[in-house]
């Protein structure tokens, strides 16, 4: 994919998360060009600009000789590789480096085009860099792991090359690629951003977009396995409420169960309401959309920005520095996206807990025809439970914690990196409750034989007997629930009309 930074969709950025080809146009690289030759003409007036003659962070005022700009930019990159922790996955460093390209694209950060070629090199070479996970707090960017990113192109660290970890200089030697001797600014450029954060975040909202798919389907088999009604979806309801998100959940369950057996053969029964976790799912769910839907636009904004210090404007030769590596916009949106995949687990493992209780879902004790020999689902309700709770802890904000950094200088930090670690988390758990809604829905659904769900439901149904069959009596659970976890996470399983736009 030619890539337009400006004009990049959320729908280009699923794509590129999940591994399309990507190269900045040539309009692109016209404008990088041109910042490039501003950034010259700067450091040929003499004028003092911070990080391109100058020192970083609390040494911002000390003045550097232009005998040592080149070494200035080495020992950046080397000074700020201190990360930790494990890798970032290959995935995520590969968005990252993405995100770097579309950034430096708008031509206000004053590299030179052949850092975007070293760029694209590891692009096109499945060539990743080995980046800690750990280290950044959202501001002045993301330092560190952007450090890591850079530090291999100057023969630093180490290379994943399709799947074999190298040092970086093998890595690059087997490439056929000279380290890269960075110029005045591009250190910096390279460095002060958010594209880890964004990258993260991304990851955690592509993620999470599918797991709300699969609760929505999950949710819909839960109610005709209930013998659940059907009227809370009606659209006139959710129409008087007006909620965006609420609507379309609405509309997406009651599409799901339009045409089911189970549906029509109680409708004259003394049931008056069902828990809330089935008849409120577009109230919650709804509003876990508009959360979800409100952070892709900000991500999507955020996939393109320029966000490094100082910011270069060609056209006068002028260079600002202010704070737009600041990652507070990204934290926000990563912290909305980690509450709303929790109250997605959340309401979901309610569901499995009523559907495996005989006293409120006139179902056999934990979907057994032979409980007390038979445990049945008794025990991943326990881990449904479990990874619902661990998600009430995980949830918790960090876009409201700041911890001061460089003597003062950085004195409040979003924390962004760290509220979207904790978001992709949230999604893996919140897949893992919704693989066991799946297959407790699914047993439900068979005890209301020869009555049929819907065609629709069927399907649903279907995959999930693909990785879980029936129960007959206990047997090994973990795989089943892994097969089914991996199937929410990858789209396998999942209602239409809910994803973002």
């Amino acid at each position: 994919m030619n890539l337009d930074p400006e004009n990049i969709s959320l729908g280009q950025l699923r794509d590129l998360w999940i591994g399309a080809d990507a190269r900045l146009d040539s309009a692109s690289m016209h404008r990088v060009a041109n910042s490039a030759a501003a950034v010259e003409r700067i450091v040929a007036g003499g004028a003092t600009v911070y990080g391109v003659n100058t020192g970083f962070g609390l040494l911002a005022n000390t003045r550097i000789p232009d005998d040592k700009l080149a070494e200035l930019q080495t020992n950046l990159i080397l000074s700020h590789s201190a990360g930790l922790g494990d890798p970032l996955p290959r995935h995520v460093t590969r968005l990252m480096i993405v995100l770097k390209l579309l950034g430096l694209g708008r031509g206000y950060s004053g590299v030179r085009p052949l850092v975007i070629e070293a760029l694209q090199r590891l692009l096109d070479a499945d060539a990743m860099p080995v980046i800690p996970a750990q280290g950044s707090v959202g501001a002045s960017g993301d330092l560190a792991p952007l450090a890591h990113l850079i530090a291999v192109l100057m023969g630093y660290g180490r290379i994943d090359v399709a799947g074999e970890v190298l040092g970086a200089e093998a890595a690059l030697d087997r490439l056929g690629v000279e380290p890269l001797q960075l110029g005045p600014k591009e250190g910096l450029a390279l460095i002060n951003g958010t594209q880890a954060s964004t990258a993260l975040a991304l990851d955690a909202l592509f993620h999470g977009e599918r797991v709300f798919a699969a609760a929505i389907a999950a949710g819909a088999l839960s109610v005709d396995a209930l013998k659940g009604s059907a009227k809370p979806f009606d659209s006139r309801l959710s129409a008087l409420r007006g909620q965006p998100g609420q609507i379309r959940v609405a509309a997406a369950i009651d599409n799901l169960l339009h045409g089911s057996e189970i549906v029509t053969s109680h409708t004259a029964c003394s049931r008056v309401q069902d828990p809330y976790s089935f008849r409120c799912q577009p109230q919650v769910m709804g509003a876990a959309l508009d959360l979800l839907q409100n952070a892709a636009r900000t991500l999507a904004i955020e996939a393109a920005a320029v966000t490094d210090n100082p910011i270069v404007f060609p056209e006068d030769d002028s260079a600002i520095s202010g704070g737009n590596f600041h990652a507070e916009p990204v934290a926000f949106a990563a912290d909305t996206i980690a509450m709303a995949l929790c109250e997605v687990g959340s309401i979901s493992e309610r569901r499995v807990s009523v559907l495996v209780d005989p006293k409120m879902s006139g179902l056999p004790a934990f979907l057994s025809q032979d409980s007390g020999v038979n445990s049945g689902l008794m025990i991943p309700q326990v881990t449904a439970a479990a990874l619902v709770s661990e998600n009430k802890c995980l949830a918790f904000p960090a876009s409201v914690d700041s911890i001061p950094t460089s003597a003062g200088q950085e004195d409040h930090v979003s924390m962004a990196p760290i509220s979207a670690r904790k978001a992709a988390q949230i999604a893996r758990n919140a897949a893992g409750v919704i693989a066991v809604e799946l297959m407790a829905a699914a047993e439900g659904i068979d005890y209301h034989a020869p009555l049929r769900t819907s065609a629709k439901l069927q399907g649903v149904y279907a995959a999930v007997r693909a990785h879980s069959p029936h129960f007959t009596a206990d047997r090994y659970w973990a795989d089943e629930m892994s097969a089914l976890q991996s199937a929410v996470l990858s789209g396998e399983i999942a209602a239409e009309g809910v994803g973002l736009v």
